[in-house]
């Protein structure tokens, strides 16, 4: 990964996880991947034999193992954008979604699909700005 993409990661604020290593996540753009396997979370430090754990608007290397003959099996770096966990908000509220989705970035961090489908978490979006652009519902 590169530097440049690993400056643009904004600040992490403490959000229950709900996706371990392992888990199938949709994918919410137009990119070609239908089903996404979460193979590992950028920037986890975490102690012997934990499986790494991710949320929303967290940095992934994901797996496609469902979609177009050219997406499938290739690794992808992903943003988080909902998860069924419930999780906290700063006002007190608690929200969660109906689904595990993410969107699939560019080697440079750039978003490689141009559109999202579905609700975005606000929290992804205060993180990865260029989501807010192309996404049609901030939730």
């Amino acid at each position: 990964m590169s530097k440049r993409l690993k400056r643009r990661i904004g600040m992490r604020r403490r959000i229950s996880t709900g996706l371990v290593t392992g888990s199938m996540l949709d994918r919410a753009d137009n990119t070609g991947a239908r089903k996404l396997k979460l193979i590992q979370v950028v920037g986890y430090k975490g102690v012997r034999r934990r499986l790494p754990h991710a949320g929303v608007g967290d940095l992934v290397v994901v797996s496609c193992r469902e979609g177009t003959p050219e997406m499938r099996r290739q690794l992808f770096n992903a943003v988080i954008i909902r998860q069924r966990k419930p999780y906290p908000r700063k006002d007190g509220s608690w929200i969660q979604f109906d689904d595990n989705a993410a969107v699939i970035l560019t080697p440079d961090g750039d978003m490689r699909g141009s559109d999202v489908k579905g609700p975005v978490a606000r929290e992804a979006v205060d993180r990865w700005p260029r989501l807010n652009n192309i996404a049609r519902m901030v939730v």
